[in-house]
């Protein structure tokens, strides 16, 4: 936990130190600092690390002389990072800390001292800088390490060695590739580079380091994001060995579940099942109507012990990354699909949560255990919606009343609470890319969403209340998922939005989900409501990880943390150690160094989180990408998802690929940008948020994801200034043509859809 500083005066922020330091009228030192600040005894400690790092960039010097960086004005000593050549081949760089609104000015690097070696894109000196007439200059004192900069991209041969073109679209230039630095690949691959010393007519200089695959191939596309993003993908020997000698452990001290029909409830994909479900009328006559259910996680906290190295990979992973060809696990196969699989049939430790609800669904009562169960069957979603529809089938027939039906019985339950309470209600479908079993792309549609899925995340849900509730009334250490209120500036600009659709929502000073559901249901089956939702989210915070509790917005609960994947997810492992330690339940609970690392884990957990995320939207946006790739010159019908002063963005709607109309491609004179309406206007046409557009399909950049589109129509009328599309085909079929995605069927999709909240 965090030190309460001794002195009631607040530990200065780098701010206040700063500005008390140039604003001194005498050269100011580490005691003249702490005097002011009144810092005694142990702060000492902070502020010294502080100033270490202010005189590392130049901004603090012991007290020798006076001198800070003003801001917006470049320090005389200070680090900086070279971030371009010129032309002439000189080195350009900026500060790496710059705390100003306007852009830094170019620091020209005078040529290195002797000794220092030569420098290029991405390294990171400590310099000295001054003032010429012709801008800035500086000259190096020393080589700060960590300064190279990766580069993924696609290589290409040439005479001298090759180039490569970053994947990332961001990048503005090409890097060249000696013959020494090639590393054996060949036209065409996908490459790992780091930026090094040197130049070729005017181009940054890397180093291949490693070779992922064929640019062509789809199985490179997971590939390319999970090193674009750094996705821990290998296990060290020692964490491998600890997988491969666990051992299911025996009944001992556990509860025997073995008997109760417990039933997995995944998608078709799925390889590891941690969760397990069972309902059953409450034999309490005090609770007439309500239900009994058995909500039961893998044990996952019995294999992975606290700083073995099981859970050192499983920290920095924070979470299971899913792909739609593969999966990138936080724990290695021996568990995820193994020991801590609960698998059909099999002995599995789990840490079960029985929840007693009432008829209307409110959660009053539970406990927790540790148990050894035996899941009845593997199901899946549709396998169990056809069941409740009527259509069982051979495995789910002999079920259907005794385990089913008390499941959505008990699921209508808590449906109707969740109704009550008015938790956010936001409709989006999830792409779904199907993939035969070569690897390649045969279809992209949206997911099926069915009852049997809210079933499962409405049983998950209570589990998860159930161990907040739990840890906060032994006063025990919780890592919350926490939602806050939705920013007044996002939301003043939604307001904006929904008042020009003829939409209300009205201005208070606490938010309440309720209040965006009534928008959201008055939209419902309007040719806005797509739309709608999606500003809707797009106005939300991001749930995080913290031990300090402030509620969930979204799900409308005063309490709420992850519980229910602990095989995937870290934040539900540290919940498991901290329900065993608090209900002693064994001896491998939550460590008091856990304990105090809470707040720090939740930030890095909701940084892996964050990181894997944007890698998983990435691979999709290129799978469709590489997808849409045949269909060059073909028309699709979409949506304006997004506009800027540079163009407009298009979801296109059978896929749910987003591809860009630049201005240029909207009209030969510059189209003018109204912020607050979200529209380009040309002459007296105009593209705004929300409008049902034709598009023709010009370029689709397998390199960069990209998708660049020509606008032909909008709300049904033709677009009257649209410069020649550039089609490499020429075709400019009709929607509907024999180019219509998504019209394949694939063997296998999705790549292991998890309920994420």
């Amino acid at each position: 936990m965090a030190r309460t500083p001794r002195n009631s005066k607040p530990f200065p922020t780098r701010d206040a130190v700063l500005t008390f330091i140039r604003e001194s009228t005498t050269p100011v030192g580490k005691r003249e600092i702490a005097r002011a600040f009144q810092i005694t005894g142990s702060d000492r400690i902070p502020l010294k690390a502080m100033l270490r790092e202010l005189k590392a960039e130049g901004l603090f010097d012991g007290g020798k002389s006076r001198y800070a960086s003003e801001r917006g004005r470049v320090p005389n000593v200070c680090v900086l990072e070279v971030t371009d050549i010129d032309g002439d081949g000189e080195l350009i760089a900026r500060p790496v800390r710059w705390e100003s609104d306007t852009a830094p000015p170019p620091i020209y690097l005078s040529p290195q001292a002797p000794g220092i070696g030569a420098l290029g894109v991405g390294d990171r000196v400590l310099a000295r800088t001054k003032k010429t007439a012709a801008g800035f200059e500086a000259e190096t004192i020393r080589v700060l390490e960590g300064g190279r900069q990766q580069v993924i991209g696609v290589f290409s041969l040439d005479a001298d060695g090759g180039r490569i073109e970053p994947t990332d679209r961001r990048a503005k230039r090409d890097f060249r590739v000696s013959r020494e630095y090639t590393k054996g690949a060949k036209a065409g691959e996908i490459v790992v580079a780091e930026t090094v010393a040197g130049r070729h007519l005017g181009l940054p200089e890397a180093r291949i380091v490693e070779r992922i695959g064929k640019s062509d191939e789809p199985a490179s596309i997971s590939l390319l994001a999970i090193h674009s993003h750094g996705i821990p993908t290998t296990f060290p020997e020692d964490a491998l060995a600890e997988a491969a000698a666990a051992t299911a452990p025996n009944l001992g001290k556990r509860v025997d579940l073995r008997a109760v029909p417990l039933v997995t409830i995944d998608g078709a994909d799925a390889r590891d099942f941690d969760d397990a479900v069972f309902a059953e009328p409450d034999s309490d006559k005090k609770n007439s109507g309500g239900w009994h259910l058995i909500v039961a996680i893998a044990d996952v906290a019995h294999f992975v012990r606290p700083g073995s190295s099981l859970d050192n990979e499983a920290v920095e992973r924070g979470n299971s990354t899913y792909f739609p060809d593969r999966v990138v696990p936080m724990l290695p196969e021996a568990l995820s699909n193994g020991l801590c699989s609960l698998k059909p049939n099999e002995d599995r430790a789990c840490l079960a949560a029985h929840l007693y609800i009432d008829s209307a669904g409110t959660l009053v009562r539970h406990r927790f255990e540790r148990a050894l169960m035996r899941s009845t069957a593997r199901l899946t979603y549709g396998q169990v919606q056809q069941a409740r529809d009527g259509a069982a089938d051979d495995e789910t027939d002999p079920i259907v009343e005794t385990i089913i039906a008390p499941l959505y019985a008990a699921y209508h339950a808590l449906a109707d609470h969740r109704r009550q309470r008015e938790a956010l209600d936001i409709d989006l479908p999830e792409r779904q890319i199907s993939i035969d079993d070569s690897g390649a792309i045969t279809g992209i549609s949206a997911a099926p969403r069915y009852d049997s899925h809210r079933l499962i995340e409405e049983f998950m849900i209570a589990a998860n209340v159930a161990a907040a509730e739990t840890l906060e009334k032994r006063q025990a250490a919780c890592m919350y998922r926490i939602h806050d209120q939705p920013d007044m500036a996002k939301l003043e600009g939604l307001r904006e939005f929904l008042k020009d659709l003829g939409f209300k929502l009205v201005r208070t000073g606490r938010m309440k989900p309720a209040m965006f559901n009534q928008i959201l249901r008055k939209a419902e089956n309007g040719p806005q409501s797509h739309l709608i939702n999606i500003m809707v989210l797009r106005s939300q915070a991001r749930a995080e990880y913290n031990p300090r509790n402030i509620g969930h917005f979204g799900l409308s609960l005063q309490r709420y943390a992850h519980f229910t994947s602990p095989i995937r997810r870290y934040a539900d492992l540290l919940v498991h150690r901290s329900l065993i330690q608090c209900l002693k339940l064994g001896t491998d609970g939550l460590t008091k160094q856990e304990e105090a690392a809470m707040a720090e884990l939740g930030v890095a957990i909701s940084k892996t989180e964050r990181r894997s995320q944007v890698a998983e939207r990435d691979a999709k946006d290129r799978y469709c990408t590489a997808f849409l790739a045949e269909h060059v010159g073909a028309s699709f019908s979409g949506r304006v998802s997004g506009v800027t002063r540079f163009g407009a963005f298009v979801e296109l709607d059978e896929t749910g690929a987003d591809g860009l109309i630049p201005g240029a491609m909207l009209s030969r004179e510059r189209p003018r940008y109204d912020a607050t309406r979200h529209q380009l206007t040309v002459g007296n046409a105009r593209v705004r948020l929300g409008d049902q557009v034709i598009v023709e399909l010009v370029e689709a950049s397998t390199v960069t994801g990209g998708l660049l589109l020509s606008l032909k129509e909008v709300n049904g009328k033709h677009w009257p200034h649209s410069p020649a599309a550039r089609s490499s085909s020429g075709r400019g079929e009709k929607p509907g043509n024999s180019h219509k995605p998504g019209s394949k069927k694939g063997h296998k999709a999705g790549g292991g859809r998890r309920r994420r909240r």
